[in-house]
């Protein structure tokens, strides 16, 4: 597309906000109608060109920045050079090869790509859609992949609201069946599609095996466990015991089957989390090591205060089972909660308990989750490893 081909779409200022994501109150309405995802150009109130985007007067994010260049075209070209040099990072950098074959191939913002992850899960792509420009180029996306992973199955997913804020349908193919992965020398089963993120969080990679190398000779309880993987590595490292507690009893089978694949013994419940852990304290159960990891509990930022609440809640009666001098790793990926706010509300966990909570290590998501210097929200992942006295 020759550049006088492109729309302009111009700011009220004269300059970039400083962020790849512009607001609808950000921009001059353009004068005629431009389809969701459409790629433009983009001007200063001064009318000085300052980047390429993709536009979409629907959603809250009406622009989203991918480029200053201004001989750059959005197009399939530079849609393989970023994806390359995402998956150079990932090869030749980081070495994830060695690690195992679950880690993440794009990270939207943190690989240039707005509007864009892609999660590798053996010979599976997961490609997910959080953008109308993206998912206008999904061929192109798709061969670009193909190029570095020519046996991979890909399988797109966009979850039902950003389809609904962004315009556009996703009409995903058959859902894969388990794709079975490697994790620091264990094997586990991914699920896309089965309504589990992208079908494995492997941001929490690291997270589990420093998790294990600590819970060694420990006896362990892995909540809201997902398929397992906490107490699965645990329990190969040398955990003395193991017991993984979620709402969802589907997602469960998965566990049990990580479990016997790797050798290993985990009492998978299927509870309500608060419900699980008064009964526990009842009985008088206590465990060495506990970690805590819930799904994201908002994406609304009028409800940040009702989810520290409940951060609070669920972290206040995990420390009732919690043995003295016991290990605490406790997560939140719910981007809105900063950092600052959640260790907050760990000291106000720890005075309400009466216990002294040791701050150990503070980790995020691994280094497959990389997060552009200008979108500090892209450090969603929050876990914090504690010694409780």
């Amino acid at each position: 597309m020759n550049e006088t081909d492109i729309p302009t779409i111009t700011l009220n200022t004269e300059r970039l906000p400083g962020h790849p994501w512009i607001w609808s109150s950000q921009v001059r309405k353009p004068a005629k109608h431009l389809a969701p995802g459409s790629v433009v150009r983009i001007v200063d109130a001064a009318g000085r060109f300052l980047g390429h985007g993709f536009w979409n007067g629907h959603a809250r994010v009406a622009l989203r920045v991918l480029t200053g260049e201004p001989d750059a075209s959005i197009d399939g070209e530079f849609l393989a050079s970023r994806i390359t040099r995402a998956v150079h990072l990932r090869r030749e950098v980081l070495g994830l090869d060695a690690a195992g074959d679950a880690w993440r191939v794009v990270n939207s913002e943190g690989d240039g790509l707005s509007g864009l992850v892609v999660d590798r899960y053996g010979d599976t792509l997961v490609t997910e859609y959080f953008a109308a420009g993206m998912w206008r180029l999904r061929e192109a996306i798709d061969e670009a992949l193909r190029s570095h992973f020519p046996d991979a199955r890909i399988y797109a997913f966009a979850e039902q609201h950003v389809q609904k804020q962004e315009s556009f349908d996703c009409h995903a193919g058959d859902t894969p069946p388990p794709a079975r992965v490697h994790e620091h020398g264990l094997v586990f089963h991914a699920a896309p599609g089965a309504g589990h993120k992208t079908g494995f969080f492997a941001d929490q990679r690291d997270n589990r095996r420093r998790f294990a190398e600590l819970a060694r000779g420990r006896r362990v309880l892995d909540l809201c466990c997902n398929s397992g993987g906490f107490a699965i590595q645990a329990m190969a490292a040398g955990a003395r015991e193991a017991v993984g507690v979620d709402a969802d009893a589907g997602i469960l089978d998965i566990a049990r089957r990580n479990a016997e694949a790797n050798g290993v013994q985990v009492r998978f419940e299927a509870a309500d989390l608060f419900d699980w852990l008064r009964a526990a304290v009842a009985r008088g159960e206590r465990f060495d090591a506990i970690v805590l990891d819930p799904p994201k509990l908002t994406r609304d930022r009028r409800r940040l205060t009702q989810a520290l609440k409940k951060y609070f809640a669920m972290n206040r009666t995990a420390i009732d089972a919690l043995a003295p001098g016991g290990l605490l790793l406790s997560c939140s990926c719910t981007g809105l909660v900063g950092e600052n706010d959640f260790l907050d509300m760990l000291r106000r966990v720890g005075l309400s308990a009466r216990r002294d909570i040791q701050m150990l290590q503070m980790h995020g998501a691994g280094p497959d989750h990389p997060v552009a210097a200008n979108v500090p929200e892209g450090r969603y992942l929050k876990a914090a490893f504690c010694r409780v006295s």
